[in-house]
């Protein structure tokens, strides 16, 4: 660690390459770090990227209500101009004509990945966002084990995740 610096200080350790042709399609979350965008999702979280012709990927995410109602906001995800990391995106919400202000994009960091894409740890530079992806519901322990010391070795608060009830 640098001297006089904090681990949230430092710049991620991302993944050396990012394939967005093979990431696309859909991802479940399996926890995260709770977040205010969030609040209302009770479970069945997921997020499905698609690659678009211009190289950003449009981005739609869903979860399931406690009242049983669905939640889905629809987005879009492009490369960060600030880094020269294939693995440093970052995703906007808001609506197409606010895109030219900075600061309605939020950091999308891959931080860690299953070779065969089966697999994802996403988390923002401040350690205030955090999520475990699975291509499937199901992620197995050790693997889940393995991505929390990953996101803990960087200096994410881990004791706080929230495990996602994923059944459909």
């Amino acid at each position: 660690m640098l001297s006089g610096m904090s681990r949230a200080e430092q710049a991620l350790e991302l993944v050396d390459e990012l394939d967005l042709e093979r990431y696309q399609g859909t991802w479940y979350e399996i926890a995260r770090l709770p977040n205010r965008f969030q609040s209302d999702c009770a479970g069945a979280v997921s997020a499905h990227y698609q690659l678009r012709a211009d190289g950003r990927v449009d981005v739609t995410n869903r979860c399931r209500r406690t009242d049983g109602g669905w939640i889905e906001a629809q987005g879009v995800a492009r490369r960060a101009d600030d880094d020269g990391s294939p693995a440093a995106l970052e995703v906007r919400f808001a609506p197409h004509w606010l895109s030219f202000l900075p600061f309605v994009w939020g950091d999308y960091r891959v931080i860690a990945l299953g070779e065969d894409y089966d697999h994802a740890l996403v988390g923002s530079e401040d350690r205030e966002f955090l999520w475990v992806l699975a291509r499937e519901r199901e992620l197995p322990q050790a693997t889940f084990d393995r991505l929390i010391e990953r996101a803990r070795s960087q200096g994410f608060d881990t004791d706080q995740l929230v495990r996602t009830q994923q059944s459909p």
